[in-house]
């Protein structure tokens, strides 16, 4: 019973880890979609998000079936737990991948409106996070997560300092209302990315120490490490 258990929970993390990488690729390829003005790529991300959304609701069946199959330790517990929340926050990735490949297509039928640099910026350090994130997880690092949770404060930044730069594009030029709005909105996934692959990164702390940092400041002080405490096993 205990190895069909241990087997079962093996399964978890492998299904949990192959989520991950679609939800990165997903992201990867939207955001090439708009650098290279790839329509067919961006329908690729669209096509994806389904398997993204199935990949949720079979996780979440398993999770179920293994607190059902036993009364798991704490530990197996507290993974479980937090296999739900991640696929969650991998599935709302997919959709905001998918945001992103939409907005891309409107802006591909018109010209560019400005060099490319801060969004691309912005996606190598959210899908950077969600990447660290993972690794955390694999490698039972909370000084990994904490880490990817403190640069979270960087995308926010450049979020902020897109937006202003672009309300002043409309100002000047009315004529670019439409893409600077497509602009903002994939901005806003960016950081919304971000903000999830932040949520992944917390759980992982919780996984590994029993700690909740999810409404602590995030500062290095607040996610400071502490020690795990004894298992109740």
């Amino acid at each position: 019973m205990q190895r069909h258990f241990d087997q079962d929970l093996a399964n978890l993390k492998d299904r949990l880890l192959a989520m991950a990488s679609h939800a990165e690729n997903a992201v990867d390829k939207a955001i090439g979609a708009l650098n290279e003005r790839d329509d067919a790529r961006a329908r690729q991300v669209i096509e994806l998000d389904s398997t993204l959304d199935q990949s949720e609701i079979e996780l979440d069946e398993m999770c179920i079936n293994l607190l059902a199959l036993k009364a798991p330790i704490a530990s197996d517990l507290r993974l479980i737990t937090m296999a739900m929340r991640i696929t969650q926050n991998l599935e709302r990735v997919g959709d905001e991948a998918t945001k992103i490949a939409k907005r891309a297509l409107d802006l591909n039928r018109e010209e560019p409106l400005k060099p490319l640099v801060d969004l691309p910026r912005m996606a190598s350090l959210a899908t950077g996070m969600l990447r660290a994130s993972l690794d955390a997880f694999v490698r039972g690092d909370t000084a990994l997560a904490r880490a990817s949770i403190l640069r979270d404060a960087e995308v926010d930044a450049l979020n902020k300092q897109l937006h202003r730069e672009l309300v002043s594009y409309m100002v000047e030029d009315p004529k670019t209302i439409t893409r600077c709005l497509n602009l903002m909105v994939i901005s806003k996934s960016l950081e919304r990315i971000a903000d999830h692959a932040t949520n992944i990164s917390e759980e992982i702390i919780y996984l590994y120490e029993g700690r909740e940092v999810r409404h602590l400041p995030k500062t290095q002080d607040s996610l400071g490490a502490i020690p795990a405490p004894k298992s109740n096993s």
